[in-house]
């Protein structure tokens, strides 16, 4: 019985002994299962990651370069600095803390971050990018003093901008990992970026890397270059002369300004001022401490992220570009697209006739004229040289609201134009179910709805081109880093908007605004200019807060470019109509934008006789054969000296001088000095400038009289007043047209 007992006992402990081994055998095998299977991609990315260290090479970004391949963004070399811990720590002839010290103080970082990155238990440690030259090798010095270990050196690029400011809200700038943070630079970024390298090393279980036959290399793709249609030298023209505008008026909200090919829709400059330095872009400038009396104080409060995004908050403004993502009341430049849609539509002729009286009854409001006293009986044409609201409100009411709704799309103002720069703003006009009598009227001088400069300018080029709609662009090419051309970028026609007919007839009314109309600050003799000047009111009106403004553009025959100036906000009590302000503004830009592209001026008869005669050189000649060629061109001398061979002249040779001007020649026994004093003739009239500059012993260089109606006072004066110059040295004396209205 004890026996049974016993085998009894023994068979249950067995029976025991085998449900827990297949218990642990099931538990087991779902163990496995549940690593292989579930867990078997993770754990196998995890065994890869401590077998192997794989670094990124940064690819080189691609180039910026102006339609003439001038580069705009560039890359210079830096260097990635990288520990590998374990034999950084291993070293025996400086401590860690003694490494991390004097790495701290060279990379400018701090020393316990540096610290606790050499003693990670990690194969690889960043420690810092974007290292300049002069500091990376600071380090590699002290690496070699002391045979320190683990420290490596990886080359890499960073952006940099060779003209500092220069097109900055259109180029925009990369960060600090080079990545497209504004403009082109962000708009390109895939396509600059390139695609990243990478080095992949095996290691020892101890964590020290493998043999050399161990690494894998694979090869960065550099990113692909952006052809720009800016032209560099029309890119700088136009910034000088706005940031001069700028400052002179000194405009509360900044000025813009944008140079297109009216053929190709091709944008050879766009300037946004104030602006900043590409290479800076988050320093506190002039302009940021003039919006923002208090900024250095606040900053001063803050650290880290908070520090930061103030930063960022002050200086986003300067990084606004007004030409692409402002919009505003066009005023009467909007006149251009009312006068065309007009023709086109045959609901006038040019001969039709319109009477002002000073303002227009709509509906239940008076509607003012500019001229308060009324223009009277004017033309068509006239009344486009007069800007008379009247009878643009007259002319709106021929073309009817369907007509009127029907160009404005158009002309593109119901929707963006598609350049490629990010945040267009789209225009804000009336829905087309709710466009009352009141609101035609007003629209039809340019007023109650939002344009931006952008869309204006388009608009502009599709009258002056012959009547097609051109698509606006800021990118011709993307090419490799061999120059071959990856992708081309052709002008594009959205829709023809008027005919050839029209667009010829509105080249010469503009043409006529600016040689006798509003326009006659923009006049430039030899070049024939059109266009047309705009001023609005900001809302709410009576804030006495203004945009003044002015579009021309030239050869008036056979149109090229177009200009487009928008000054924001001059101070109240200061002038602000477009035809005072910005019309001289596009003047000056048109005249060394079109000298630059080589098209030449052909005077008119009455421009022929003022026209400016190169100065020979008459060095070396006696006086007696002197006399002989200046009175051939009408030109005068005067001979200094007792000699008979003149040895120097003023002014100097190919100058440029009005006829019957003066040339002093020096012979032997007087040499030529600073002995005049330019006085000041600004705010003179023609006649009285020229007559002060003549008696004081100087020539006279006249611009900007265009021989209309008007009184034209001088405005600005070179050499200034006071300067001391030598007998006959030319001063230029520049004019514009008081009581210009819009």
């Amino acid at each position: 019985m004890q026996n049974e007992q016993t085998t009894f006992m023994q068979r249950r402990k067995i029976g025991w002994l085998l449900i827990g081994a297949v218990f642990l055998f099931c538990a087991l095998i779902v163990r496995v299962a549940w690593l292989q299977i579930v867990r078997g991609e993770e754990l196998s990315l995890a065994a890869r990651e401590q077998q192997t260290s794989d670094n990124l090479i940064t690819p080189k970004r691609g180039l910026i370069y102006d339609r003439n391949m001038k580069i705009l963004a560039n890359n210079i070399s830096v260097e990635t600095i990288s520990i590998s811990p374990k034999n950084v720590r291993g070293n025996t002839k400086q401590t860690q803390e003694q490494i991390a010290g004097k790495m701290a103080e060279i990379l400018g970082l701090e020393k316990e971050d540096v610290l606790a990155k050499i003693q990670k238990e990690s194969s690889f440690e960043y420690i810092k990018k974007k290292v300049e030259k002069d500091q990376a090798d600071e380090l590699r010095e002290y690496i070699e003093t002391y045979n320190i270990d683990g420290i490596r050196f990886t080359e890499d690029s960073k952006r940099y901008y060779p003209y500092g400011n220069f097109a900055s809200q259109v180029i925009g700038f990369a960060g600090s990992d080079n990545v497209g943070l504004e403009g082109i630079e962000m708009v390109y970024n895939e396509q600059l970026q390139g695609v990243p390298g990478r080095i992949v090393s095996a290691n020892k279980t101890a964590g020290l890397e493998m043999p050399d036959n161990y690494e894998s290399y694979y090869e960065p793709q550099d990113g692909n270059s952006v052809v720009l249609t800016i032209d560099e030298t029309m890119q700088h023209i136009a910034e000088k002369h706005l940031e001069n505008a700028r400052i002179e008026n000194q405009l509360e909200e900044g000025a813009a300004t944008i140079i297109m090919d009216v053929k190709t829709g091709e944008i050879l400059a766009m300037a946004t001022k104030p602006d900043y330095d590409l290479n800076k872009p988050f320093e506190i400038t002039e302009a940021v401490e003039e919006k923002y009396p208090e900024v250095r104080e606040e900053l001063a409060k803050l650290e880290d992220s908070e520090y930061n995004a103030a930063l960022t908050k002050y200086t986003q403004f300067l990084r606004r570009n007004k030409a692409v993502v402002d919009s505003y009341e066009p005023g009467s430049t909007f006149k251009i697209a009312v006068a065309s849609m007009a023709l086109e539509e045959n609901a006038i002729s040019p001969n039709d006739t319109f009477y002002c009286d000073g303002s227009a009854h709509v509906a239940d409001r008076t509607i003012n004229c500019a001229n308060r006293n009324g223009h009277g009986v004017q033309t068509f044409v006239q009344a486009v040289q007069n800007s008379c609201n009247p009878a643009f409100i007259n002319i709106g009411a021929k073309v009817g609201r369907d007509n009127f709704m029907k160009y404005m799309k158009g002309f593109g103002f119901r929707d963006t134009t598609g350049i490629e720069l990010p945040g267009e703003t789209n225009g804000i006009f009336h829905d087309a179910s709710n466009f009352k009598e009141i609101d035609l009227a007003i629209s039809s001088f340019g007023q109650s709805f939002n344009v931006t400069p952008l869309q204006i300018v388009t608009m502009v080029s599709a009258i002056a081109n012959g009547g097609e709609l051109m698509q606006p662009h800021l990118v011709k090419q993307l090419v490799d880093k061999n120059g071959n051309v990856v992708q081309e970028f052709a002008p594009k026609v959205v829709r023809r908007v008027v005919s050839k007919e029209t667009s010829a007839q509105m080249c010469e009314i503009l043409e006529s605004v600016v040689s006798v109309g509003g326009g006659k600050n923009a006049y430039l003799a030899g070049y024939r200019i059109a266009g047309k000047t705009g001023t609005s009111e900001k809302q709410p009106r009576g804030n006495q807060k203004y945009v003044a403004s002015f579009i021309g553009f030239a050869p008036a025959d056979d149109p090229e470019i177009v200009c487009l100036v928008i000054l924001d906000q001059p101070p109240v009590g200061a002038p602000y109509y477009g035809g005072v302000i910005a019309a001289p503004v596009v003047k000056n830009i048109l005249e060394e934008c079109l000298q630059y592209l080589g098209v030449e001026p052909q005077y008119s008869a009455d421009e022929t006789e003022m026209m400016d005669i190169t100065v020979p050189d008459i060095t070396g000649k006696t006086k007696s054969e002197a006399e002989k060629i200046l009175a051939e061109l009408d030109l005068n001398i005067t001979v200094k000296g007792s000699g008979d061979i003149i040895f120097d002249q003023v002014p100097k040779p190919f100058s440029k001088l009005a006829r019957k001007s003066k040339i002093v020649a020096y012979t032997e026994g007087e040499e030529s000095s600073l002995s005049v004093e330019v006085p000041n003739v600004v705010g003179l009239s023609a006649t009285e400038a020229n007559r002060a500059l003549t008696d004081a012993g100087l020539n006279v260089r006249i611009k900007g009289l265009s021989g209309g109606a008007g009184v034209a006072m001088c405005s600005g004066q070179s050499p200034g007043d006071g300067t001391k110059v030598e007998p006959g040295t030319i001063i230029t004396i520049d004019f514009a047209y008081s009581g210009v209205r819009d």
